[in-house]
């Protein structure tokens, strides 16, 4: 998924050695090492092995058709991979259903109940695309006429309404992305301009909540998801306690967060334009040392002096633009038998610190698939987002710190303004993600009024209750509710950057030991272990809110 920024392919390598002795066996073949703790567990019956080899195949395949989907492979090859992966799902579904779980000890029922689940929510067979598909090159229909009654299907016409706005936003007479907007808006000294090229995004507001009317797509949307969901707390619920948080401290432990801002910032109220313009100084002046054609090369030189060679690890990347992108940033399997190859999925038309920020996130992601080393059962994302999310800003969060400038780009701006820039897009993820429960728990509410209360009160940003400038995100439509995992990996990652700093030591201007040592102490578990148990070893304790108000109040100037 997409980095927490509001700002916000290398050819596949031959099998190279991890740089980690440990698991250096383990980067050219499918082996997979007992659990961490305990004793080894039995032979799992013949059975069960038959189905989850089948399953590592079928799983592979699908990755590689999805995969081929997103980067616009030709439709024949798109066809012949369609078709394997429909023979080994065909073979899968058989295999599972009869291997006797009673049989089964633990581990080999938990390593069926995933399989079996996997099979029926995400492994859904898959019709090859015809001949002539090819990636939409005109906007889909977006009058309200049009808007589907049905949740899934008015979710889906929303975000295809979403990614064509967001990509073709007018700026005299240019077409420009909405990133690219935002980062203009933080970079332009003269306040006018800066107020045009915000409401230069209106068209993408519209496209999720219209003119705010009762009947708008969102509206609509948010009242659907919130009579779906039953549970007050919703499936993110369950997630955020898997991650060690109490999902009741949750939301009081967020508002401590943008109260520290709060308490840490002027308390001048600005305009939403000038409020990103304030936060952006580290933008202006450093983004000029990162142009476009050295956004990856950058990105896979701080990941090589931390000891992770991409190229080693089989990341694929595809950044350059195409019609009928996605328009989010995410990360995602390529492949995962014999062994995994991540992808990482962006567009960007320019570089720039932002940018930057963004793609050392994905690439986060792609570094801790490529250090999962479990039996092919557990072979995917850990079942936490909000730890998922956490982990991947390890590094990402470093390009605010000013030794880390001077490393990599030869030059710094202020500990404070850097701390502005770094924390500007986390509290803003907070408060969208305050936004979201808010609405779910009273769908009937105006979402703009809810937006103006929730940033003037916290961020004070003046209300404009008229504009929906609060739906520019792309997963407020996509995955409701998905705000939150990055709220609560915001809390997830100071503790565990916290915690690597005094058990393994800095790692700002780079050490080649570090990936060697998080991988198999934070990264390699994948469904093998809850996500709990990991945070709550590693950490050695449960996950408190006091890293992060610490790290924030850095930003507050030294007492006469």
């Amino acid at each position: 998924m997409p980095t927490p920024s509001v700002f916000s392919g290398v050819p596949r390598s031959r099998c190279l050695p991890l740089p980690w002795l440990a698991l250096a066996a383990l980067a050219c073949a499918p082996r997979f090492p007992a659990p961490a703790t305990g004793s080894p567990a039995p032979a799992a019956p013949a059975a069960l092995a038959r189905a989850e080899s089948t399953y590592a195949a079928a799983r592979d395949a699908r990755d590689r058709y999805d995969v081929g989907v997103a980067s616009g492979e030709p439709a024949r090859s798109l066809s012949d991979l369609a078709t394997t992966f429909n023979q080994r799902r065909a073979r899968l579904r058989a295999q599972l259903a009869a291997v006797d779980a009673a049989a089964l000890d633990s581990t080999d029922g938990r390593a069926l109940g995933t399989m079996r689940a996997t099979l029926a929510r995400d492994l859904d067979a898959v019709a090859p695309p015809s001949r002539g598909a090819s990636a939409a090159a005109s906007p889909p229909s977006c009058r309200d006429g049009d808007a589907p009654a049905r949740l899934d299907s008015l979710r889906a016409w929303t975000y295809a309404c979403y990614g064509w706005a967001q990509s073709h936003v007018a700026v005299g007479t240019d077409t420009l992305d909405r990133l690219s907007v935002l980062g203009m808006v933080a970079t332009t000294d003269d306040p006018a301009r800066r107020r045009a090229l915000f409401l230069a995004l209106e068209p993408v507001w519209r496209s999720v909540n219209g003119t705010d009317q009762p009947a708008s797509p969102y509206r609509r949307m948010i009242a659907l998801e919130a009579a779906s969901r039953g549970a007050p707390g919703g499936p993110g619920a369950g997630q955020i306690a898997a991650s060690g948080i109490p999902p009741d401290s949750l939301e009081p432990w967020l508002e401590a967060v943008l109260r520290a801002w709060r308490d840490a910032t002027s308390d001048t109220c600005m305009e939403p334009w000038d409020w990103l313009y304030e936060n952006g100084r580290a933008s202006r002046d450093l983004s000029p040392r990162i142009p476009l054609e050295r956004l990856a090369k950058l990105d896979a030189e701080v990941f090589r002096a931390l000891g992770a060679d991409l190229p080693a690890l089989r990341v694929h990347f595809d950044l350059a633009p195409r019609a009928g992108k996605d328009p989010v940033a995410y990360t995602t399997f390529g492949a995962r038998a014999p062994v995994i190859e991540p992808w990482v999925f962006a567009t960007y038309r320019a570089g720039g610190l932002d940018n930057l920020n963004e793609l050392l996130h994905e690439t986060g992601h792609a570094v801790h698939l490529a250090a999962i080393r479990t039996r092919p059962a557990f072979r995917d994302w850990p079942d936490s987002d909000p730890f998922t999310e956490a982990v991947a800003d390890v590094i990402a969060l470093d390009v605010y710190e000013p030794a880390w400038q001077l490393r990599w780009l030869g030059d710094s701006v202020p500990l404070a303004e850097s701390l502005r820039g770094r924390y500007g897009g986390i509290v803003l993820d907070v408060a969208w993600a305050l936004f979201e429960r808010r609405m779910l728990r009273a769908p009937a509410a105006d979402p703009n009024r809810v937006w103006s209360a929730l940033t003037s009160e916290y961020l004070r940003i003046r209300p404009h209750p008229e504009l929906g400038w609060w739906a520019m995100r792309g997963q407020l439509v996509d995955a409701p509710g998905y705000m939150m995992n990055y709220a609560a990996g915001a809390l997830l990652i100071a503790a565990i950057r916290q915690r690597i700093h005094s058990r393994h030591g800095p790692f700002v201007t780079g050490d080649s030991t570090w990936y060697a040592w998080v991988a198999p102490r934070l990264y390699r578990f994948g469904l093998e272990r809850s996500t709990r148990e990991v945070v709550e070893d590693f950490l050695g304790g449960p996950v408190t809110p006091g890293p992060l108000l610490r790290d924030l109040a850095r930003m507050r100037p030294p007492s006469p």
